[in-house]
């Protein structure tokens, strides 16, 4: 008898601590309802309720986190979203070096210009596509500045070499090109060249749009790695958001009106006027119109409350 009651009141939501001190003064005969009585006589309440007292220490948590805590950032986290926003980079190597020596000397020190440019801008994946031949000793007819360059960048893992072999003394070259283009098109990536891939963009179409949109061109200033603040063009997007994968869009602002306080066109200019704090944008028309709404409406609230019981 003693431990049904003892389940009975625990479903409630009662301790046992509680109901063992009920059952001790009441006896163990005593009835159901005697028991609840005094139980609630002594203060005590079900867990359930006492929950709903309490206040929650839950937090709202987006759709899509798993820590309840949001506020908390792990270690890195700023870092990895940072990285994360840009785009990789495919570097085509021969291009950029040539155009480093002029088209007369491949120079090596292009290719570390380039990578460290992107690398002070954050990007974490880059990887720069040479010709596997290009480690063979210097010749008069392909002269090479800088070749130590290509190792370092080749232990940092950034340099690879496409394959390239000898067969009966002539050099069998694999295409370079091809390389550069599917991987930064399987990386949806960005292809640094000034090499249009005319061929490789009549060979597939889809490699013919991303080549048309995601060709980072550049120039050689002084030894100085300068790719243009308009990729695609005047009416394209800057080069930061062409580099990355979460472009911004530019806050509208106001143009300054050329005459400035000469202007004679009133309220009727569209441009900004710094010496008018309260432009008002709306023509003269506009302004009348809304004018005469606003007493109207109010006259006819008015006459409702006035009806209305």
């Amino acid at each position: 008898v003693h431990q049904s009651k003892l389940d009975f009141f625990c479903k409630l939501g009662y301790s046992k601590q509680d109901i063992c001190k009920v059952l001790e003064n009441l006896g163990q005969e005593a009835l159901e309802d005697d028991v609840l009585k005094e139980l609630i006589r002594m203060g005590s309440k079900p867990q359930a309720l006492e929950n709903q007292a309490q206040p929650s220490q839950l937090k709202l948590v987006a759709r899509g986190s798993c820590s309840t805590t949001p506020g908390l950032k792990w270690l890195g986290e700023d870092e990895s979203d940072a990285s994360s926003s840009l785009r990789p980079i495919v570097i085509d190597g021969s291009n950029v070096a040539m155009s480093h020596g002029n088209k007369e000397v491949f120079s090596c020190w292009g290719i570390q210009l380039a990578v460290d440019w992107f690398r002070e801008r954050g990007h974490t994946y880059i990887k720069v596509f040479v010709p596997l031949w290009r480690k063979e000793p210097p010749r008069q007819d392909s002269p090479i500045a800088d070749q130590h360059i290509l190792e370092e960048l080749e232990k940092q893992s950034i340099l690879v070499y496409t394959p390239s072999r000898k067969v009966k003394g002539k050099r069998v070259v694999c295409y370079d090109d091809r390389y550069i283009v599917k991987v930064a098109y399987e990386k949806d990536g960005v292809i640094v060249s000034n090499d249009h891939y005319r061929d490789l963009q009549n060979e597939n179409p889809e490699w013919k749009w991303f080549i048309e949109q995601r060709l980072l061109m550049y120039s050689f200033v002084s030894n100085r790695f300068m790719p243009p603040d308009d990729p695609l063009g005047r009416h394209g997007p800057t080069l930061s958001n062409f580099l990355s994968k979460k472009p911004v869009l530019p806050e509208k602002k106001w143009q300054p009106c050329p005459y400035g306080k000469k202007c004679t066109y009133g309220n009727k200019c569209k441009f900004y006027h710094p010496e008018r704090p309260h432009q008002a944008q709306l023509s003269v028309a506009d302004e009348l119109r809304a004018k005469t709404n606003v007493p109207l409406a109010a006259g006819k609230e008015e006459e409702r409350c006035q009806c209305s019981p």
